[in-house]
C-alpha cells in the first residue's frame, strides 16, 4: 500500500477544526446555488416548491457547521487567514464563504426580515475584509502570483450575490450600485484573462478554474433582468450562454486532470446558470430557456450533490487540507 504523503500524516492528530480547509467552501456555495435553482422551479414550471426548500434548510446547517469550523480555527491562531490567502485554493474558498454568507441572508429571510438584514450586512462587510486581505497579499506576495485569474471574479465581482437577498428587504440602492460596479470588475477581469488565455496555456489541475468565468454573465444577467434592465440582462444572457457553451465542447480538456477540490469551481456556475435560464424562460423570453433550464437543473442536481460529498470525504478524512496547503490552527 502506498505510503501516505508527509503533510497528510503531519496533521493525522491535529483536531480538525483547526486544519478547516477554505476549499470546503466553493462546493457549499454551489450546493446553495442549487438550493436557489429548484426555488425558481416553481416559476419555470409550475412544480412544488418543496425541493428548493429542504435543500435551503440542508445546505444552511452544512455551511454553518463549516463556518463555525473555520471561525475556531481563526479564534485559535489569526494568522492562518493570510496563510491561506498565499494559495489560490485558499483565495477562492474564503471569497466563496463570504459569499455564501450573504446567500445565507436569502434562506432566512422567510422567517426574519431583521436577521437576514444582519447576516447579509455581515456578509458583505466580510467580503470587503476578504477582498482587502487579498489585495494585499497579491501586492505583499511574489511577482508571479499576481496574474489575473478566474478566482478574481469571485474576489471582486462576489458581491453581486448580494442583491438577491438585498432586493426583497427594499434595499435596491444597494442592488442597483452592486450590479453597476460588478459588471464594471467582471469585463475588465474578463478582458484581462482573453489576453492571458491568448498567451499561455492553462496548466490540466487549473482548468477546473475557467468554469468560473461563467458565473459572473449568469449571475448579472438575473439582477439585471430582476432591476428592470431587460436588455442588459438578456444581453448577459446572451454571453452566459456562449461561455457556457464554449467550456461545454471543452469539457473533457477541462477536467484532463481527474477529480479534485478545484471542481468545486463547476459547482456555483452550473446553478447560476440553470437559474437564469429559468428566469428566462418563466419571463416569457421563450420555450428554449425553459428546457435550457431544466437541463442545466438536471446536470446541477447530479453534478453539485457529487462534488459535495466528494470534497466532503476528502474533508473528513483529513486529506482535503494538505491537498489544497491549508492553513494549520
Amino acid at each position: 500500500m502506498a505510503a501516505q504523503p508527509p503533510a497528510f500524516q503531519a496533521q493525522k492528530n491535529i483536531p480538525r477544526w483547526r486544519k478547516t480547509p477554505p476549499a470546503i467552501f466553493p462546493p457549499i456555495l454551489g450546493l446553495f446555488g442549487l438550493a436557489m435553482a429548484w426555488g425558481r422551479a416553481p416559476d419555470a414550471f409550475g412544480i412544488s416548491g418543496a425541493v428548493g426548500q429542504v435543500l435551503m434548510g440542508a445546505v444552511t446547517l452544512l455551511f454553518l457547521y463549516a463556518l463555525g469550523n473555520y471561525l475556531a480555527k481563526i479564534a485559535a491562531r489569526p494568522g492562518v487567514v493570510l496563510e491561506d490567502l498565499k494559495v489560490l485554493p485558499g483565495r477562492a474558498g474564503l471569497a466563496a464563504m463570504t459569499m455564501a454568507l450573504m446567500l445565507l441572508a436569502v434562506a432566512v429571510l422567510p422567517r426574519s426580515e431583521a436577521l437576514a438584514r444582519a447576516v447579509l450586512a455581515l456578509g458583505f462587510a466580510g467580503h470587503v475584509i476578504v477582498m482587502g486581505l487579498i489585495v494585499w497579499a497579491l501586492l505583499t506576495g511574489p511577482a508571479e502570483a499576481r496574474t489575473v485569474t478566474p478566482v478574481f471574479h469571485l474576489t471582486f465581482v462576489g458581491f453581486i450575490v448580494s442583491p438577491f437577498a438585498a432586493l426583497p428587504l427594499g434595499w435596491t440602492g444597494l442592488a442597483t450600485a452592486v450590479f453597476w460596479a460588478t459588471l464594471a470588475a467582471a469585463v475588465l477581469i474578463w478582458i484581462a484573462s482573453a489576453v492571458q488565455f491568448a498567451r499561455r496555456e492553462v496548466p490540466a489541475p487549473l482548468r477546473p478554474l475557467l468554469a468560473i468565468h461563467t458565473a459572473p454573465s449568469s449571475l448579472l444577467a438575473t439582477v439585471a433582468l430582476l432591476l428592470g434592465h431587460g436588455a442588459l440582462g438578456f444581453g448577459l444572457a446572451i454571453w452566459s450562454m456562449v461561455l457556457v457553451a464554449a467550456l461545454v465542447l471543452r469539457a473533457r480538456w477541462m477536467i484532463a486532470a481527474g477529480f479534485s477540490p478545484l471542481w468545486g469551481a463547476i459547482t456555483f456556475p452550473l446553478a447560476a446558470f440553470a437559474s437564469l435560464m429559468m428566469v428566462l424562460g418563466a419571463a416569457g423570453y421563450g420555450e428554449g430557456f425553459r428546457l435550457l433550464g431544466a437541463l442545466a437543473l438536471v446536470a446541477a442536481s447530479g453534478f453539485i450533490p457529487y462534488v459535495v460529498v466528494k470534497v466532503g470525504q476528502m474533508w473528513l478524512k483529513g486529506a482535503l487540507g494538505p491537498k489544497t496547503n491549508a492553513a494549520v490552527a
